[in-house]
C-alpha cells in the first residue's frame, strides 16, 4: 500500500540572501485518483491521500446515500499503486439494484464535494437527525487542543485536512487525515461505521471549512454537533439549521462561535 507521503528533493531559499540555497528532503503529501466502483463498476473518482482507502469507501458510501447502513455493504476490497487507488465495495442485493437504478457519476477534486450533479434537483439534501445539542464547551476546547498533536501527517506535509470524532468527555477516539477535507469526514464516518460506534453523546471536529457538504456528511452518520476551526459558507448554516446539527466554528482551545442562523 502506498504511503501517504514521500520525500521530495528541495532547496532552502532565503529571499535577499547571498548565501548558496541549502538542499534538503521535504516530505511532501500524496495525492492520487482514488476510484471507488460498486460490484465492480466504477462510480466516483475522487482526489485523496491513498491511505485509510476500506475506512474511506465505506463512509463515502453513506454519506453519499449509496447506503443506509453498514449492513448494506458485503466487503471492500482496495488497492494502491504508485499513480492511482482503487476500491470496490461489494452491495447487498437491494442496495446495489438501487444503486444500479440511481444515475450519477462523478469527477471529484479534492476541494468540491458535490462536482459530477447533473442538475440542482440532485443537490444533496441533508438528513434531519433530530434536534441538534451543543457538545459540553470544555470538551470541545480540549479536543480542539489536542488534535494537533493527533494529525502525523500534517505534522510531516503541513499540507492535509483532518477530521475526528471526539467523545462527551472531549477525548478524541479517532483521527483520519487527507489532503480533501470531504475524503477525511468520509474516512473518520467510516472508521466509525466500521467499528460499529454509536453517534450518541459524540461530535466531530473537523480543521477544514465549514461548508454545506460537510454539515451533510455529518448529520449522515447521525452527529449531533459538528466543530470547525474555520468559519461556516451561509450555505453550511441553512444545511445545520435544516439537519438538526449543532455548529460551532472559528473554534479555538478558549474558545468558539455558536452561528444560530441567518
Amino acid at each position: 500500500m502506498v504511503e501517504g507521503w514521500v520525500n521530495a528533493a528541495a532547496r532552502s531559499i532565503r529571499y535577499g540572501g547571498a548565501e548558496a540555497a541549502e538542499a534538503l528532503l521535504r516530505p511532501v503529501a500524496v495525492e492520487t485518483p482514488i476510484e471507488i466502483a460498486y460490484g465492480g463498476q466504477p462510480f466516483a473518482v475522487m482526489m485523496g491521500t491513498p491511505a485509510d482507502l476500506e475506512d474511506f469507501a465505506v463512509g463515502f458510501s453513506l454519506t453519499e446515500g449509496i447506503v443506509e447502513r453498514y449492513a448494506d455493504i458485503r466487503a471492500v476490497e482496495a488497492s494502491a499503486v504508485e499513480d492511482a487507488a482503487r476500491v470496490n465495495v461489494a452491495l447487498t442485493g437491494d442496495r446495489m439494484h438501487a444503486h444500479l437504478a440511481r444515475r450519477r457519476a462523478i469527477a471529484g477534486r479534492t476541494g468540491c464535494g458535490i462536482c459530477g450533479i447533473e442538475d440542482l434537483d440532485h443537490l444533496p439534501k441533508p438528513r434531519p437527525r433530530g434536534g441538534a445539542r451543543a457538545p459540553a464547551y470544555a470538551a470541545v476546547g480540549r479536543a480542539v487542543e489536542a488534535l494537533e498533536g493527533l494529525q502525523p501527517l500534517n505534522a510531516l506535509t503541513r499540507a492535509v485536512h483532518a477530521a475526528a470524532w471526539v467523545g462527551a468527555s472531549g477525548d478524541i477516539e479517532i483521527v483520519r487525515e487527507d489532503v480533501g477535507r470531504h475524503n477525511a469526514l468520509d474516512k473518520c464516518v467510516g472508521a466509525l461505521l466500521r467499528a460499529g460506534a454509536s453517534p450518541e453523546g459524540g461530535f466531530f471536529l473537523v480543521t477544514s471549512r465549514c461548508s454545506y457538504e460537510m454539515v451533510t456528511k455529518a448529520a449522515a452518520f447521525g452527529a449531533a454537533a459538528l466543530v470547525s476551526v474555520s468559519a461556516p459558507t451561509t450555505l453550511a448554516l441553512r444545511a445545520a439549521e435544516a439537519a438538526g446539527v449543532y455548529l460551532l466554528a472559528v473554534a479555538r482551545s478558549d474558545g468558539a462561535l455558536h452561528f444560530e442562523g441567518l
